[in-house]
C-alpha cells in the first residue's frame, strides 16, 4: 500500500486532496470527503487548509 501523501490521478473529485488523505491514512475517500464537507459548516480555516494542501501535495507519479 502506498503511504506517501500524494494526490492520486484516479478517484479525484476536485483536486484529489481528500482522496490522497484517505489513501495515506487507510480510510475511505467518501468518508474523508463527508468529514470535510461537514467541517466546512463549522467556523475555521478548513477551506484555506484544503487550498494549501492542493498546492503542497504533489501529484502521484505514473
Amino acid at each position: 500500500m502506498n503511504r506517501r501523501l500524494v494526490r492520486p490521478r484516479e478517484n479525484r473529485m476536485i483536486a484529489g486532496v481528500c482522496a490522497g488523505l484517505a489513501r495515506r491514512f487507510g480510510m475511505s475517500a467518501g468518508l474523508v470527503r463527508l468529514l470535510f464537507v461537514l467541517s466546512v459548516l463549522l467556523p475555521g480555516t478548513q477551506v484555506i487548509v484544503y487550498l494549501v494542501l492542493w498546492i503542497l501535495m504533489p501529484n502521484e507519479d505514473r
